[in-house]
């Protein structure tokens, strides 16, 4: 059988835009940072998306053997968060205590391995004011009334991770509007606080810090400073991890202070952006509440993560179709094949080894999910037709176990299928919900509020949003 460890490991580079051979600051040891979530709302999909994205680069490192120190923050002091604490009359700490405990609980309901360290902007103030400090005496960042800025044109290196120079960034970009200001490209590292808002104690103000400085302080905290892997969404590249290796790099005295940067694509809604705006958001708690996370998984799965995903409801049911035979294959039950079946499985054994190194070599090539599952589903359905053929128990017995621990590597745990059975009542709820969508369609509205209601007695909670239709199970 193939071994993880033999195959040379290759990851695509932002920096480089390159794949790129995998080799860590300290043998057998992988820091991973991966920038978080602001907490001033639910999580939604686009969260999820990315959170298994690195979840996954995550399992087939250890799988790998290696020691994974991962740390995702909490952006849990910021604008939005004190402008929605107000809004809703609590507490921007009450709002961030609450967002953070949905997270973590929504996320290990998704599978989604807990992070070495959660490190929360508003818990490392001290090295953060230390490194500010470190950039002003070093001539990067200066301070005006009570704030402080990072002179991006004395970091010669500025856009190197975007690939633009600074005349095409100043002219592209939505920069903060601020006659204080040395340069419009400037970015601030302190804000003075404004009465009534959450501040800390710094040598310029009482304030608290811009939003990228916390993402560098962490990294040096817990990570030493320098990380392997710097994660996140492609929405980030600019201005966001632009200005973290700025200020990094600038403050080290020294590059890299990552040797990868690993981007997911975005998510997209039936070829839209979510927005609040549009109020298209789908929350993470809809995947969890329908039992859909690992079907949203395989989803993920299915696409690159380089690449985006175009997410849809209709999508999202046929991946848990598939995910249903893939368990059907794991679980041992026998399956059905249609007439236009495949040819007989020669030998089971053979064909095990086969989709274990294909396996591999398409993980150890920049984490090409696609071709690691296609070759997990050959499989399946090479066990079902096995069984259909009568052959030898032991042959389909191993072709199970191998496919299980194949899909674990990936987090798919095809012995477990939630609190619903595999086939279980969702397509059925899914066509109710259609047929009610046509009635109120045609008018028919004492039809579809009979729907409505016999699922509502049945615990199913129908919404009609702006332009979806969704239900939830009643929790009791």
């Amino acid at each position: 059988m193939t071994d993880a460890r033999t195959t040379p490991l290759r990851i695509y580079n932002t920096l480089t835009r390159r794949k790129e051979p995998f080799e860590t600051i300290e043998p057998g040891v992988v820091r991973m940072y991966v920038c978080g979530v602001t907490v001033y709302d639910r999580a939604h999909i686009g969260h999820a998306m990315s959170a298994i994205v690195f979840d996954v680069i995550r399992r087939y490192l250890e799988h790998r053997g290696l020691t994974v120190r991962h740390a995702q923050n909490f952006t849990d002091v910021e604008d939005k968060i004190i402008a929605r604490a107000h809004q809703i009359g609590i507490t921007p700490e009450e709002l961030t205590e609450g967002l953070i405990s949905d997270w973590l609980t929504e996320t290990k309901a998704l599978n989604i391995l807990p992070a070495t360290v959660y490190p929360r902007a508003t818990e490392e103030i001290g090295p953060i004011v230390a490194m500010i400090e470190g950039l002003v005496e070093r001539g990067f960042a200066y301070q005006v009334d009570g704030d402080v800025y990072f002179r991006v044109r004395a970091f010669a290196d500025y856009g190197k991770l975007s690939h633009r120079a600074l005349d095409d960034l100043l002219a592209g970009a939505r920069v903060e509007v601020d006659d204080r200001k040395q340069d419009p490209l400037d970015f601030a590292l302190w804000k003075a606080a404004k009465p009534g808002e959450p501040s800390w104690t710094s040598p310029w103000s009482g304030g608290r810090p811009g939003w990228h400085i916390e993402c560098s302080a962490m990294c040096t905290t817990h990570l030493g400073g320098e990380v392997d892997i710097h994660g996140g969404g492609a929405d980030l590249i600019f201005p966001h991890h632009e200005n973290e290796i700025a200020q990094s790099e600038a403050y080290l005295g020294r590059e890299p202070f990552a040797r990868y940067w690993v981007h997911n694509g975005l998510l997209r809604l039936g070829g839209e952006k979510m927005s609040k705006s549009l109020g298209n958001l789908v929350p993470m708690k809809e995947l969890v509440d329908r039992d859909l996370g690992a079907a949203f998984r395989l989803m993920v799965l299915q696409s690159h993560y380089r690449a985006p995903l175009t997410y849809t409801e209709e999508g999202l049911l046929a991946t848990e179709r598939g995910l249903d035979r893939l368990r059907a294959a794991a679980a041992g039950e026998p399956v059905p094949l249609p007439p236009d079946a495949a040819e007989p499985v020669s030998d089971l054994r053979a064909l095990v080894a086969d989709v274990e190194a294909r396996f591999h070599a398409a993980m150890a090539d920049d984490f090409d999910t696609p071709i690691a599952v296609a070759a997990l589903f050959d499989l399946g359905r090479a066990i079902n037709r096995a069984r259909s053929e009568a052959t030898p128990e032991d042959a389909t017995e191993s072709a199970r176990v191998k496919l299980i621990e194949l899909a674990a590597v990936l987090g798919l745990s095809l012995e477990e299928t939630g609190s619903q059975p595999a086939g279980g009542a969702e397509p059925f709820i899914d066509l109710l919900v259609h047929v009610r969508n046509e009635l109120r369609s045609a008018r028919q509205w004492t039809l579809a509020d009979m729907i409505r209601d016999e699922l509502a007695e049945r615990g199913i909670v129908i919404e009609d949003g702006p332009t979806r239709t969704t239900w939830t199970r009643r929790k009791t």
